[in-house]
C-alpha cells in the first residue's frame, strides 16, 4: 500500500468525459504491450535510449517489471504513474515523476498517447486532469515539462494548457540514440486559478 503520509493524493482515479486515469494494473500487461508495439514508429523518436530491441522492451513481461518499478516509486512518494484510457481502451500514460517536496514541491511531467486517438484532445485532457490533481490533493507547486525542440505537437499541447517556456536545456537527455536539447516548460499552481481542466474546456468548447 502507498503511504498517504509520503504521497498525499495517491492512489487516485481521475475521470472526465471519455478519459479515465488510474494506477497501472497487473491485468493490463497484454493490452499495454499491444499498444506500444503498434506505436513504435510514432513513439520511438521521443523515447529514452535503450540497448534492447523495441519488442523486448515492450513485452508483457517488460510491462510487469515496469509496473513493479513505478509502483515502488509511487509508494515512496516520488511518482504519480497513471494509465490513460479513452472510451474504455488503454491509450497511453501520464506520469509526474521525480517529485521533490520540502521547499520545492515540484515534479516532472511525461506522457505518451496512442496514435489512434491523437488529434482529438485526449492527451491534453489527460494532462490537465493530472496537473489539477497534482496542484490539489497532491500539494505540488510546480510541474515541469521538458520537450525536444523538434516535437511541435507536444509544445503546442503544454502551451495551450498554460505552461510557459522557460529556457533551453542543452544536450539534456539521452533520447533515441543521442544527447538531445530540450525546451523547459513550467506551470505553477497559481498560474491558472480556475484550474487546468477549465483551461482545456475553454480551448475545447465542444467538449471531448
Amino acid at each position: 500500500m502507498t503511504d498517504p503520509a509520503l504521497h498525499p493524493g495517491w492512489p487516485a482515479r481521475l475521470t472526465w468525459g471519455p478519459v479515465e486515469l488510474h494506477p497501472l494494473r497487473r491485468r493490463d500487461a497484454v493490452e499495454w504491450s499491444r499498444v506500444r508495439l503498434a506505436n513504435e514508429d510514432w513513439l520511438r523518436p521521443w523515447e529514452p535510449t535503450a540497448p534492447m530491441p523495441w519488442a523486448e522492451r515492450h513485452s508483457p513481461a517488460a510491462y510487469r517489471a515496469m509496473r513493479r518499478a513505478v509502483g515502488r516509486r509511487a509508494r515512496l512518494g516520488t511518482s504519480l504513474p497513471f494509465a490513460v484510457r479513452v472510451e474504455g481502451r488503454l491509450a497511453g500514460q501520464v506520469t509526474i515523476d521525480n517529485i521533490v517536496r520540502g521547499v520545492l514541491r515540484a515534479g516532472y511531467l511525461g506522457y505518451w498517447i496512442d496514435q489512434a486517438v491523437a488529434g482529438r484532445g485526449m492527451a491534453s485532457l489527460a494532462v490537465a486532469l493530472v496537473c489539477d490533481h497534482a496542484f490539489g490533493p497532491v500539494g505540488l507547486h510546480r510541474v515541469q515539462a521538458d520537450i525536444r525542440p523538434e516535437n511541435g505537437p507536444s509544445q503546442r499541447l503544454v502551451e495551450r494548457l498554460g505552461f510557459q517556456r522557460e529556457g533551453l536545456l542543452r544536450r539534456y537527455l539521452d533520447i533515441d540514440g543521442d544527447w538531445r536539447d530540450h525546451l523547459a516548460y513550467g506551470l505553477l499552481a497559481e498560474d491558472l486559478p480556475g484550474g487546468v481542466l477549465a483551461r482545456w474546456k475553454a480551448n475545447n468548447p465542444s467538449g471531448a
